[in-house]
């Protein structure tokens, strides 16, 4: 494991997370509960993309564990996609 792929670091590119939520409304309330951790700047839905897609951008150096952690509370998951792009 390593800063990167445990963390979600300040800047333009964020961290890429697939839920396996489906519906709109599930969405909003992933999308609520991941604004509510310290550090989260923005929260982008990609609800074209399967499974759904949701891009992360923080203020600050955030746990990826503090995220999930967040997300399971609404009785979904997140997990993150690899670092880069295959």
């Amino acid at each position: 494991m390593s800063l990167l792929s445990e963390n979600v670091i300040p800047g333009n590119h964020g961290k890429i997370f697939e839920t396996n939520a489906t519906e709109h409304n599930q969405l909003e309330q992933i999308k609520n509960a991941i604004l509510g951790v310290s550090g989260i700047k923005d929260v982008i839905i990609d609800e074209d993309k399967f499974p759904k897609q949701i891009t992360i951008h923080t203020l600050s150096l955030v746990s990826v564990k503090d995220i999930e952690d967040a997300v399971i509370k609404t009785g979904f998951h997140a997990i993150p996609k690899s670092l880069f792009e295959l």
